[in-house]
């Protein structure tokens, strides 16, 4: 044993008994006092220099070693330019009570079956690729969303071209399918003439994914300029063209920039359910790249339509709704801003963030707690959503930053991503990949060591995987996605070249 070891055992040892310590301190007395303030003082230390006892071929890691297992993915997908967020589809809720005038299984049922585009089972992968198919003029960036069989029996290859057509296009008999692109195959103005948005894609550089199963459709978020130019989101239908029928044809199925904002989107006739131009009720906008969101359900509004929370690169939180456009939730830096930001490998690959919601367990007068990773302060923030109402007549009232707290752990290192252990697949109000069912805890996907961190809602933590992939050595997770059923965990990775794909491992 060498004399880091020696050093850092029981560095490790207490790290991982760190919870106990704090209560003992404060219950204790007099001499056992202050032993556990030694021990607590030794800890804060020790961690500062543990990176020289765990380094390993270049890496830094602060995970005490005892608590960390290894486990080896199983590759499904590769040649995928830049994957980043990924989801398993599920189940579309086909409740007739819930918000939804055209729910997916009633309006498009050929696209739900096996081995079709959203078929429950199929994985969706966000990248930066057209795969092929030509790029929309004035949209920025490639980017495109493929639906992949996780059961395929074979490792996918994805084919540079496949998708040239411009279509839904697909390859490996059905396996690898095009679900949509910035390409002008799928302009908001095919469905949405109108709109303020017509001439722009659903997607562009799509890094953030929710799916709606409760009532809606697929939404993304995309920094199609990168972290510092105008971002978008959208509401894609089956076809992956955006949303057909909108509840507001100025917005289609296409938010951008200002364009959108409630005070542009709000007239006489639109939205249908309530005449009349609105301001703004709380000031924001996509001012910059969209690096997150997530499904809040519907709005707190009578217009019973869905409503996401967007989280921009500088660190601002806004709302969408389908009716009314945009508002904003919470101020520029309320997030760490990923602007100005670089992950140390692979330097040309947007920084992106995960946006969680939990509706359960709230604090009196909550609404709504949205769970935000900051990957570059190794925290996860905590933001509690609470009404916020300007005219008393159903229509002006959105949700708004309440109190907003940090989670904070040893665990943490570069958190990329998360997913809910038990995502939500029942309810018909916000049933969605990014909704924390009742009691559920988190997966954190950590880039800076590829690691993937167990702990519950309050940031205890109660396991450590660290992910290998057979045949890769530099590589670096860059999304994360439970199953449906909570058995299997997917996760992108992306190599130092840029190229990567999606891999498979058990539950934990």
């Amino acid at each position: 044993m060498d004399l880091f070891s020696v050093i850092f055992l029981p560095l490790n040892i207490l790290k991982c008994h760190s919870y106990d310590l704090v209560k003992n301190f404060r219950k204790g007395t007099g001499f056992m006092k202050r032993i556990y303030l030694i021990s607590m003082l030794y800890i804060a230390v020790g961690t500062l220099f543990s990176p020289l006892a765990n380094a390993s071929e270049g890496e830094t890691s602060f995970l005490p070693r005892l608590s960390v297992k290894s486990v080896r993915a199983r590759v499904i997908a590769t040649n995928i330019p830049s994957p980043s967020a990924i989801s398993q589809v599920g189940t579309f809720i086909d409740d007739p009570h819930a918000c939804a005038e055209g729910p997916i299984p009633l309006l498009f049922p050929a696209s739900i079956l096996p081995g079709a585009i959203l078929d429950s089972s199929r994985i969706l992968v966000c990248n930066r690729s057209n795969f092929g198919a030509p790029r929309a003029p004035g949209n920025g960036m490639e980017g495109s969303i493929l639906s992949i069989n996780p059961n395929a029996l074979r490792v996918l290859k994805v084919p540079a071209r496949f998708a040239e057509s411009g279509t839904q296009a697909s390859a490996f008999g059905g396996d690898v399918q095009m679900f949509t692109a910035n390409s002008p195959s799928w302009l908001n103005s095919i469905n949405n003439p109108n709109a303020n948005t017509a001439n722009f894609t659903g997607v562009g550089n799509p890094i953030g994914l929710s799916n709606n199963n409760a009532f809606g459709r697929i939404w993304p978020a995309n920094s199609p300029f990168g972290s510092r130019g105008v971002g978008t989101s959208s509401i894609l239908d089956p076809t992956g063209l955006p949303l057909k029928g909108a509840p507001n044809a100025l917005i289609g199925g296409v938010y951008r920039g200002s364009l959108t904002n409630r005070n542009l989107v709000t007239t006489s006739t639109q939205p249908p359910v309530h005449p009349g131009h609105q301001d703004q009720i709380i000031p924001g906008a996509l001012s910059t790249g969209a690096v997150g969101l997530a499904l809040l359900g519907p709005g707190l509004d009578a217009a019973c339509k869905a409503t996401f929370a967007i989280v921009t690169a500088d660190g601002a939180i806004v709302q969408a709704s389908t009716a009314f456009g945009i508002d904003g939730i919470a101020p520029t830096g309320t997030i760490n801003p990923l602007i100005g930001k670089r992950w140390k490998q692979t330097k040309n690959l947007s920084p992106r963030l995960c946006v969680l919601m939990n509706p359960y367990n709230l604090p009196a007068g909550v609404v709504r707690q949205v769970l935000v990773s900051e990957p570059f302060s190794n925290t996860i923030a905590v933001v509690d959503l609470v009404p916020f109402t300007t005219i008393p007549d159903r229509f002006h009232t959105v949700y708004k930053m309440g109190a907003i707290r940090r989670l904070h752990s040893f665990a943490l290192d570069v958190p990329i991503d998360m997913t809910p252990t038990k995502r939500n697949t029942d309810d018909s109000r916000w049933a969605s990949n990014t909704t924390l069912d009742e009691g559920s805890d988190i997966y954190v996907a950590n880039r800076g060591n590829n690691t993937i961190v167990r702990m519950d809602q309050q940031g205890n933590v109660f396991a450590i995987r660290e992910v290998h992939i057979k045949g890769l050595k530099n590589f670096k997770i860059n999304g994360i996605a439970t199953s449906v059923d909570g058995t299997k965990i997917y996760v992108t990775f992306v190599k130092k070249c840029g190229q990567g794909g999606v891999a498979r491992l058990r539950a934990f």
